[in-house]
This record gives C-alpha cells, sequence and structure tokens, in this order.
C-alpha cells in the first residue's frame, strides 16, 4: 500500500513538473509576441488520506495554468493610448500646416510685401507701363499663393475625409473580431471551466489596437465576456453582438465626412465632442478646431484684400481717364442648405463691407417667427423678424422659397475665398491710379451746418459712370426732405441696419447721418440744413497720365486695419492678421508636441508597469525551466525508488 502510494505521489509530481516545463516553453516561445502575458502554473496538495496514525499527503495537483494579468493597469494602459494617439495625429496634422505657413520664402506675407512694393512703386511713377506690368504681375503672384496655400489646406481636408474611412472601417473590424472571440472565449470556459489565456491575450491585444483609433472603455461580463464602449458610452461591443460605426455626408456640407453610429437600422451623425481620443477623434477635433478656423482665416484676409483693394480702386481713375473698376474678383460666400430642410427656401448672401467680414462661419435658423443669425466662432447671436439683414459686413437675404420652423443653413463666407480669388482684368492700362473720380461741394450760400462727407463709389459704378453733376436741394418742413436733380435714377438711404429706397423723383427724407446711395456712388450727410442749401456731386476731371492721388491711397491700404477680429472693434493690418494667424498656429503646434510628448512618457510607463508584472523575463523563465526540471528529475527518483521497494517486496517470497 504505501509502495502504491510512493509510486502515486511521483506520479503527481513527474505530471506537476511536466505541466510547468511546458508552460515555461510557452512563455519562452511568446516573449515576443504582441500582447502576451506571462503565463503560471498554479498548484495545490493534494487531498490527504488518513490512517489512523494520521494523514498521509497524497502529492499535488494542477490547479490552473493562469496568465498574469492586471486589469487596473490595462486600463490605464488602454486610456493613455488613446489619449496619446489623439495628440500624435492632431500634432502631426498641425505640423504640416505650420511649415508650409512658417516658410519665410513660400508664406504669404513675402508675396503680399511684393505686391505692395509694386503699388508704391506705380505710385511714384504712374506713368511707366514697365511699373504697371510689375504691379500686375505681382498682383497675379499674390492670387497664385493664395491658391496654392488654399489648395494645400484642402488636401489635407480630402486626407481626412480619407484617414476617417479606412480608420472606421478597421473600426468594425476589430468590432466583430471581438464580439466572436467573445463567443469563442464563452464556450471554452462553459466546457471547461478554465481560462483560455491565449484566447483572453488576442482579445486584449485587439482593444489595445482599438483604443488607438477611438477611446475605448471595456466593461467585463459574467465568465469571461467583455462589453466594449467608445467615445463617451457608445456600445460597440455587447457580448456576441456588434455595433458599427459609419461615415456620412454632413448635412450642411457635402464635401465634408462625419462619423456616424448604425444602430437599428438608423444612422445618427456624431459630434466631435463625443468621440474623444484615438485618432479618429485627434482628426475630428485638428479639422474642427484649427483646420476650419486656419482655412477661413486665410479666406478673410482674400476677401478684405479684394474688397478694400477694389472699394479704393474704384475711386480713382485709369490710364485712359475712366473710373476704376474691381481690380479682384472673388466668389460670394458659400450657402449650404441643411439636407433634412422642410422648406424651400433659397438664402444667399454677399459681401458689402469687406474690414467688417470676420473669419467665422454662420448659421442661420428660422423659428417659425424669427430669424437667428449664430456667429459659430464665439456662439454670438442676432436674431430678427425678417429679412434681409446685415450682420458682419455681411449680407443675408432670402432669395427666393418658402423657409418652414427649424430650416437651417450654414453660411461660410471665406472658407473657399483664397481659391476663388482671381485678377478682374489683364489690361495695365486699367490700372487706376489717378485722383477721385467724383467730387463734391456745398453751394457757397448755404447758411446751415450740414455737410456731405464719405464719398465714394462701389464697383458697378464703372459702368455707367456720372455723365454731369448732382444736385440736392434741402427744403425744410416736418420731416425735411431733399430733392435730386437730375431725378432719373432711384435713391436709397441707408441709416444703422435699416434701408429704404425711394422711386426716381420722389422726395427723400432727411435723417442726419444716414448714408446715401444712387447711381454706384455714396456719401453721408450730417448737421443740420436750411432750407434752400444745395449740395453738388460732380465728375472729377484727371489732372494727367502724371497723377498718382489714387495710386498713393492705394499704397496705403498695407498698413490700415481692414481685417476685423472676431468679437472686437481692433481690426489688423493684412499683414499683422497673417503673422497673428501664423504665430498662433506655431503656439499650438508647440503646445500639441510638448503635450504628446508627455503623454506619450505617460503611455510609456503604463506600458512598462505593465510588461513588469505581465511580459516575460527570459532570465526569470531560464531559472524556471532549471526548476522545473530538477523537479521532473526528482519525481523521477521517486518512481525508481518506489519500483526497487516494490521489487525487493517481490523477492521476500
Amino acid at each position: 500500500m504505501a509502495t502504491s502510494n510512493i509510486l502515486s505521489i511521483g506520479k503527481t509530481a513527474l505530471n506537476a513538473a511536466q505541466v510547468g516545463i511546458s508552460t515555461t516553453g510557452h512563455n519562452i516561445a511568446n516573449a515576443s509576441t504582441a500582447g502576451y502575458s506571462r503565463q503560471v502554473v498554479v498548484q495545490s496538495a493534494a487531498s490527504s488520506q488518513n490512517f489512523g496514525y494520521g494523514y498521509v499527503g497524497q502529492g499535488t495537483e494542477v490547479s490552473s495554468v493562469t496568465r498574469v494579468y492586471n486589469d487596473l493597469l490595462a486600463r490605464q494602459a488602454i486610456n493613455s493610448q488613446s489619449v496619446s494617439a489623439g495628440l500624435e495625429t492632431y500634432a502631426a496634422n498641425m505640423s504640416s500646416i505650420d511649415n508650409m505657413l512658417s516658410d519665410a520664402s513660400a508664406g504669404l506675407s513675402p508675396t503680399l510685401n511684393d505686391f505692395f512694393a509694386s503699388v508704391k512703386a506705380l505710385s511714384a511713377n504712374p506713368n511707366d507701363p514697365s511699373t504697371r506690368q510689375t504691379m500686375l504681375s505681382n498682383a497675379q503672384s499674390l492670387v497664385n499663393r493664395f491658391h496654392s496655400t488654399n489648395s494645400r489646406l484642402d488636401e489635407i481636408r480630402e486626407g481626412i475625409n480619407t484617414q476617417l474611412s479606412s480608420s472606421v472601417g478597421l473600426v468594425n473590424t476589430y468590432a466583430k473580431q471581438l464580439s466572436s472571440l467573445n463567443d469563442t472565449i464563452d464556450k471554452a470556459i462553459s466546457a471547461t471551466g478554465n481560462q483560455p489565456n491565449d484566447l483572453l491575450d488576442q482579445r486584449d491585444q485587439l482593444v489595445t489596437e482599438l483604443s488607438k483609433l477611438i477611446k475605448t472603455t471595456v466593461v467585463p461580463q459574467g465568465q469571461g465576456g467583455y462589453n466594449v464602449f467608445i467615445g463617451n458610452g457608445l456600445p460597440l461591443v455587447v457580448g456576441t453582438t456588434s455595433y458599427n460605426l459609419t461615415t456620412a455626408s454632413s448635412p450642411t456640407d457635402p464635401s465634408r465626412l462625419e462619423v456616424a453610429y448604425h444602430s437599428n437600422n438608423k444612422t445618427s451623425i456624431l459630434s466631435t465632442e463625443s468621440l474623444p481620443g484615438g485618432s479618429i477623434g485627434g482628426l475630428l477635433q485638428f479639422r474642427s478646431e484649427s483646420l476650419d478656423a486656419i482655412q477661413n482665416k486665410i479666406g478673410q484676409i482674400a476677401v478684405s484684400i479684394a474688397g478694400t483693394f477694389n472699394a479704393q480702386h474704384a475711386q480713382g481713375t485709369d490710364k485712359n481717364g475712366n473710373p476704376g473698376g474691381n481690380l479682384f474678383t472673388i466668389a460670394a460666400p458659400i450657402v449650404n442648405s441643411n439636407s433634412n430642410n422642410t422648406g424651400t427656401a433659397v438664402i444667399s448672401s454677399q459681401v458689402v463691407d469687406a474690414s467688417a467680414v470676420t473669419s467665422s462661419d454662420y448659421r442661420l435658423q428660422y423659428d417659425g417667427a424669427n430669424y437667428k443669425i449664430t456667429r459659430l466662432a464665439d456662439q454670438s447671436v442676432q436674431t430678427f423678424a425678417s429679412l434681409p439683414q446685415t450682420v458682419d459686413g455681411l449680407s443675408f437675404t432670402q432669395a427666393s422659397g418658402t423657409i418652414n420652423a427649424n430650416d437651417d443653413f450654414v453660411i461660410r463666407p471665406t472658407l473657399n475665398a483664397g481659391n476663388t480669388l482671381a485678377l478682374a482684368f489683364s489690361d495695365v492700362n486699367k490700372l487706376a491710379v489717378g485722383g477721385p473720380v467724383l467730387s463734391s461741394s456745398a453751394n457757397a450760400g448755404n447758411t446751415g451746418s450740414a455737410n456731405l462727407s464719405a464719398l465714394s463709389v462701389n464697383s458697378s459704378y464703372a459702368a455707367s459712370p456720372l455723365a454731369s453733376p448732382l444736385t440736392f436741394t434741402y427744403t425744410s418742413g416736418i420731416p425735411g426732405t431733399f430733392a435730386m436733380a437730375p431725378s432719373a435714377l432711384p435713391v436709397t438711404v441707408t441709416n444703422g441696419g435699416s434701408s429704404t429706397t425711394y422711386p426716381p423723383g420722389a422726395p427723400i427724407t432727411y435723417t442726419s447721418g444716414a448714408t446715401i446711395s444712387v447711381g454706384g456712388l455714396s456719401f453721408a450727410l450730417s448737421g443740420t440744413p436750411a432750407n434752400g442749401d444745395e449740395f453738388t456731386v460732380a465728375p472729377s476731371a484727371s489732372t494727367g497720365p502724371s497723377d498718382n492721388r489714387n495710386g498713393l491711397l492705394l499704397a496705403n491700404l498695407e498698413t490700415k486695419g481692414n481685417v476685423q477680429a472676431i468679437g472686437s472693434t481692433t481690426k489688423n493690418s493684412y499683414n499683422a492678421a497673417f503673422a497673428q494667424m501664423v504665430s498662433g498656429v506655431g503656439n499650438k503646434t508647440r503646445e500639441l508636441k510638448v503635450t504628446s510628448a508627455a503623454e506619450a512618457q505617460v503611455l510609456e510607463q503604463a506600458n512598462t508597469a505593465m510588461q513588469s508584472e505581465s511580459g516575460v523575463n527570459l532570465d526569470e523563465e531560464a531559472a524556471n525551466l532549471l526548476r522545473y526540471q530538477q523537479a521532473y528529475q526528482a519525481a523521477g527518483k521517486m518512481m525508481q525508488i518506489a519500483s526497487q521497494l516494490f521489487d525487493v517486496l517481490l523477492n521476500i517470497r
């Protein structure tokens, strides 16, 4: 009995040593396998047997082979992986824009400086054909630089669409694999009661890869199942069921891909805020926080240059003595109707004051009674009972159709401006550097205190310039009115945000400080006129080919404040606005690089902590191999002794 007991104990020891050698060899073989967790043999003493004189041990048994895995460290590593991937993606994209804008030779500033240098040269020598050609060539170079800069930003935007599509496809692939592993692991545990360690490692490695794409949260369930949530709590894998992400065009911009969640045959577009972390979150955050703002800012500078330069250019006369027209052309703001709108309204927008246009996009909404215009950059809201209205130098008009409650429109005044900027003419003789096309005067016999100021013309004036003087005669009364002669044109009076148009020949109600517009020209009247006071606006004669009066004014635009800052009363010059933007991009890029490096260090520490506990140490495994080898040999020796004892018993007979 004792001999067989010794043999049985030796057999259990031999089996335990054999399992230990196999497990150690498995660890050594997978030392370099990504996501592999070190496995250990868990032994326990076999139940002892009572022989009357006491309990005698029956050897050992292998309880299980478990992996060394720390859930807390794993969660920390997954979270850090998601944050690090998002910051790295954001920083990489910002760095490419920073390198492009800050290039001293390829940036916008050198071309802008060259353009205004040629404007100054022309104002000094207005009759020189080569100087005129140089200015026109530099204007074309400026247009080309806006095109190339905007095209590069468009390429980045298209790249984001491509990356989002591929990343979303990869997320869905991981989701299916995770749900499949959940099923396999559940069946394995149900059948044997033991943990399939290698399958668990495969599943955890998939979760790690998923966290590189999007913020991932794991909630263990039951006897080994995983529920996986993404973003701010959207279920991606629940047991053996997986859900899908997809991409969909933005309802207010068909060219812009958004990430959407597909469930119960319904697709819902997800906001950037609901998908933090991972490369997907980094791409969405970069696009919404930086790319849109940068491209809008460049477009704003293009709009400001085109609008303010055209406005001043129209005030002068060209080499042939004709009124100046537009030097630049630029497309109207983009207006996108929400695809979910139920009405048929068409909203249009125009730039009416280029120096007041901001770099923000706008949303126009109708609630059934009022129109709400929101400046999206700072969420500033203005409400109006009707259209048209002017906000930040932009007109908003319902051109046609019927607008219904909750209809929504997004207006992008500057996003594509850099691409659409162009020269309006190529004839050097049309450069209007000569003196103003109009002059104004008050009748010497006037007895009131009113005065005429801010005389200017817009781009339409050159098509039908004033052929003879216009005279405005005041008649006192309640209210006081002006009569215009000749009276063949309608007159528009603008005061604050409201405008009134008077038909030809109708008396014009006087409002001090109001702007009067007629036939492409405008001026302001202010003060207190007396009955019979007269004011005259007349064509102005050029002083000859050497006239440079408007050229000097055009050159002065370089340093004037013509670029409006959002939510501010201050305006920057073109160069100052661009420099401020480049500085902001540089600061943001440096901030992201520092933050990304710090988070990469945190991730490295989290991975090191996991590896120190779960990773395979080859020196330790080599020692274990020797230990199990010695245990195997000792168990074999025990069985040999048991055999010899049995032989002794047989030989007694």
